[in-house]
């Protein structure tokens, strides 16, 4: 298989029918550069313009509606010294009488010291200090262009996936996309150097990333929306709002998932998820809010 080197030259904030910037194969890897959030490179320089401006598409050969494409993150590494967040949490995070007591939102320079494995506060670190957090890295934005012609944008998520920012998509784990156009169009970009679950301020620690990825179709699998496995678990998502929208989804598509796979009958499925499932928070900023159904490999001895 084929080691793919891309650096861009131009960025879209629309999911959708692009022109690709390359063809591969099945199975090969790419190792692309990504910008922030905002549209800042590796060299600090704005390339780009807001909304998570994403590297790609990137047309894999084979890939047709109606089949699946595996996207296993191999690496996600930043490659700038430092990163931004937001100073506050978002209102919708708190209650709606509180919101307005939150004060106005700045942006908060972090020093990301990739030896260490920290991202230190730099600026208003008022009562905390110098605040110090690990290095988590991790890929808020990536998904395939939407069926029916459609570019989305990147300030949201879907079924093609989008802006999930949901921490669990990380180096080791492969992320599973429905296929809608031929080739998949693949984008990725919006590297969090860390966050915690939800997205509470409406940011990572955004920063420019180099991240490797294998792309392999998996030829007749029809799946509804993103899934993902890791060493000791699998996952689906939801996409929408409000909450319990998104939750349905994802648990709608881990018993298909169960059904289809594991061969479960619904009895079996609902008596295994009432007392092992997971869920998790991607984010609750966006217009669409992702939430994560998990099991454990180890409830289906997987």
């Amino acid at each position: 298989m084929t080691i793919h080197c891309f650096e861009p030259m131009r960025f879209h904030s629309t999911l959708g029918p692009h022109e690709p910037v390359l063809h591969v194969a099945d199975g090969d890897t790419v190792v692309a550069l990504t910008v922030d959030a905002h549209g800042y490179n590796w060299r600090g320089e704005q390339v780009a313009a807001r909304p998570n401006p994403q590297t790609g598409p990137f047309y894999v050969e084979g890939a047709e509606p109606g089949d699946a494409l595996a996207v296993r993150f191999d690496r996600l590494t930043p490659i700038r010294d430092w990163g931004f967040t937001s100073s506050i949490l978002a209102p919708d995070v708190v209650e709606p009488r509180f919101a307005c007591e939150l004060p106005a939102r700045e942006w908060i320079r972090w020093r990301i010291d990739k030896a260490s494995g920290t991202a230190t506060q730099e600026t208003h670190a008022g009562a905390l200090g110098t605040f110090t957090v690990p290095l988590e890295p991790m890929v808020g934005c990536f998904g395939v262009a939407p069926a029916g012609g459609q570019a989305i944008s990147t300030a949201t998520s879907g079924p093609h996936g989008g802006n999930m920012d949901y921490r669990g998509f990380r180096a080791g784990v492969t992320a599973y996309l429905p296929v809608s156009v031929p080739g998949a169009l693949f984008f990725l970009g919006d590297g969090h150097a860390a966050q915690g679950d939800g997205e509470v301020v409406g940011t990572g620690i955004e920063t420019a990333f180099e991240m490797e990825v294998t792309l392999r179709v998996v030829k007749g699998k029809q799946i509804n929306g993103p899934r993902g496995e890791d060493a000791v678990s699998i996952f689906t998502i939801g996409n929408a709002r409000p909450l319990e929208l998104a939750l349905q989804y994802a648990t709608t598509e881990m018993v298909r998932w169960l059904r289809d796979d594991c061969g479960l009958d619904l009895h079996a499925a609902s008596l295994l998820l009432g007392q092992c499932v997971r869920y998790d928070i991607g984010n609750v900023y966006d217009p669409a809010y992702t939430v994560a159904c998990r099991l454990q490999k180890q409830c289906l001895q997987l």
